[in-house]
């Protein structure tokens, strides 16, 4: 078993393990069962994998290269569905099933059919999608009860892992928790012709916390992942997978409000990572321990073939509350398989986005007095355009967390771009963070510094935390990006 030293030596350390080992944080889970308040036993339901949809139909022409188009329909409703063994739980889920995912390629665009089957409003956003405004899923654009729309998603963008899910402006942080997020998954020619697992060894991974009641239900409250003690991975609680003894590309996708992992396979057994919010890294790098935070994408290639058919494998979350099973799930080798598959040494290069031209500071802050987490002292107020982009144009933002009394970390994400991480605290970031990201996490009293290249399309988007509590509570800034004419703010 690898030491608490052994740990955090082997993560990305871009700060979450310096909140492990810090007197009075997040604690070292000491029990190796079901913990007090969960309904579940580790590894008593199959993992279900989550469910490819069909296009109900495809258009002609469409998009800058003329593939034609594939429509979908994904409406969010209200469903009873079996998580808890001997049970059932009412959630809000696209098309009544837990986490349906849709696989695209780039330069096919996809259009989405919607009606919103709640009883309270929805905006569903593409995280991490490169799309117009209008489509975008602005608060602004929340569908009421009853009422539908279709979104228009080009797809010209590298391929990646990517989620949807909703960004009303006071209902996100519940719908979310109640279960209504989507998979997306878009891939390109350039990834294709990598020898990386493929088909059905191709295996995305949604990770969330819950907390559910005697009788099966949801139980939410603002309390947050404190007091979520139960992990599901796509939609099954602390499942196991049956997998071959070959290896395997896994997406894992951190769909929590709150809920941060750093997961950890067997005894620490070696992973490799090769992709993260924004697609493939520049290289494949070997680690015993992966950090996600909320909404972040990582992604990993697990040889199963080091081990004997016959194998169990947990994989564990290394940063769980006293009390909390550490189990996130459990891989058992049940197979021989042919394997052509490989981890090449080079993965995709990262572009140069060009020099900066504009340079931009956020401070991240809670105040105790009014309850409201704020950026550069401000909570959302919708009416109200924080900033300026221009397109075109390529700006470094410097985030500040300043919350070191209460230790409250914060997230950046941003819509539109991905970004680039220059350093943290003056330090060049970790091989996990080398690629394209859409957000990263701060930890109390540190910086990161990320520049962003504005391109393609105006209007209005939003900036935030991704820690959904964070965000319901004020921690969101709106972006006008205009065209090179407009004056500059």
């Amino acid at each position: 078993m690898l030491t608490r030293r052994q740990l955090i030596r082997a993560s990305a350390a871009t700060g979450l393990l310096a909140a492990v080992s810090g007197a009075g944080a997040v604690a070292m889970a000491d029990t190796t069962g079901g913990g007090p308040g969960n309904p579940d036993e580790p590894f008593a339901v199959p993992l279900r994998q989550a469910r490819v949809l069909r296009p109900l139909g495809a258009g002609a022409g469409g998009g800058r290269h003329g593939m034609g188009y594939d429509v979908y329909r994904l409406s969010p409703r209200e469903t009873d569905v079996a998580v808890v063994p001997g049970t059932t739980t009412r959630m809000r889920l696209f098309n009544g099933e837990p986490v349906p995912v849709i696989r695209a390629t780039r330069g096919r665009p996809v259009v989405i059919q919607q009606t919103n089957g709640l009883g309270v409003p929805f905006a569903m956003h593409l995280h991490g999608g490169h799309v117009p405004a209008h489509d975008d899923g602005h608060p602004d654009d929340e569908l009421l009860t009853g009422a539908g729309r279709v979104f228009y998603y080009p797809n010209d963008q590298q391929a990646s892992s990517m989620w949807l899910h909703d960004h009303s402006l006071h209902a996100h942080a519940e719908n979310v928790y109640f279960g209504a997020v989507a998979g997306y998954l878009l891939t390109d020619d350039f990834e294709r012709r990598l020898p990386l697992p493929k088909g059905r060894y191709d295996v995305p991974l949604y990770l969330r916390d819950a907390k559910f009641a005697a009788d099966g239900s949801l139980v939410y409250d603002m309390g947050g992942f404190m007091n979520r003690p139960t992990v599901l991975v796509n939609g099954r609680p602390r499942p196991y997978f049956e997998v071959a003894a070959r290896k395997y590309r896994i997406r894992l996708t951190n769909t929590s409000n709150e809920r941060a992992f750093l997961l950890q396979l067997g005894e620490g057994d070696e992973m490799t990572h090769i992709a993260s919010d924004g697609g493939l890294l520049p290289a494949p790098y070997a680690t015993r321990a992966l950090e996600i935070w909320p909404a972040e994408r990582q992604e990993v290639v697990i040889d199963f073939s080091r081990y004997p058919v016959g194998t169990k494998l947990v994989l564990a979350n290394r940063i769980a509350y006293r009390g909390e099973a550490p189990e996130v799930m459990r891989f058992d080798v049940v197979r021989t398989a042919e394997d052509r598959s490989s981890v090449p040494d080079r993965l995709r290069p990262v572009a140069d986005v060009g020099t900066p031209t504009v340079e931009r500071t956020f401070v991240m802050s809670f105040d105790a007095a009014t309850g409201a987490h704020l950026i550069n002292g401000k909570p959302f107020d919708p009416e109200r355009v924080d900033i300026r982009p221009r397109l075109g144009n390529t700006e470094i933002w410097t985030v500040h967390n300043t919350d070191t009394k209460f230790g409250i970390p914060h997230s950046m994400h941003t819509h539109l771009e991905h970004f680039q991480i220059v350093d943290r605290d003056g330090a060049a970031p970790a091989p996990g963070e080398a690629g394209w990201k859409d957000t990263v996490t701060v930890m109390p009293g540190k910086s990161v510094r990320f520049k962003l290249k504005f391109t393609d399309y105006t209007g209005k988007f939003m900036y935030h935390c991704h820690l959904l509590g964070h965000m319901t509570m004020g921690m969101m800034g709106q972006m006008e990006v205009v065209d090179r004419t407009a004056r500059r703010a």
